[in-house]
């Protein structure tokens, strides 16, 4: 790109916080038509704007770019349009039903869970004072499920893919792009 001069709305990244002389950052600023003839023909109205003062600029702040058009089994995405989230909650429909299985759980008989917190202590088979003993009731595997009937407490996850952050920035003047 140095040396030569680039397409009328071409968008380039640049490492610095800037936009180089000629350019404009893709941060949905709006500019004025009047000035802007050459880049207005080729954008529009497709990033906002009225289309009679005023047309916006991309804005790529906090956005991933994606190609327009629709990939073999996924969805069509038009040219300008937006999408995503940084956080998700999930809803407790979206959630599968599962459970965790306990496996191999050494417990103690009723007539040992008689001490409030030994150590080394096992789960009583039946409680009665305490839940504890010393001693493991051997021969015998517990096996039980845990089900947690509240999931997630309602909160957002974080939904960002491994990023770095660089400027982009669009072409205000250059050579106006060919048709093919």
């Amino acid at each position: 790109m140095a040396g030569s001069d680039p397409f009328v709305a071409e968008i380039a990244i640049f490492p610095f916080n800037f936009p180089p002389k000629g350019w404009a950052s893709c941060d949905g600023q709006l500019l004025p038509i009047s000035q802007n003839t050459a880049l207005f023909s080729l954008l529009g109205t497709t990033y906002g704007g009225d289309g009679k003062s005023n047309f916006a600029l991309p804005n790529m702040e906090g956005q991933a770019p994606m190609h327009p058009g629709q990939g073999p089994g996924l969805s069509l995405h038009d040219l300008g349009e937006t999408g995503g989230t940084e956080t998700v909650t999930l809803l407790l429909s979206e959630i599968p039903l599962h459970s965790h299985t306990v496996n191999n759980l050494s417990y103690a008989t009723a007539t040992d869970a008689n001490t409030a917190r030994p150590a080394k202590s096992y789960w009583a088979a039946v409680p009665q004072k305490n839940l504890y003993s010393t001693e493991s009731f051997v021969g015998q595997d517990v096996k039980f499920q845990v089900v947690d009937d509240v999931s997630g407490h309602d909160m957002p996850h974080n939904n960002m893919q491994p990023y770095l952050t660089l400027s982009f920035c669009i072409a205000l003047q250059g050579v106006f792009p060919p048709r093919p």
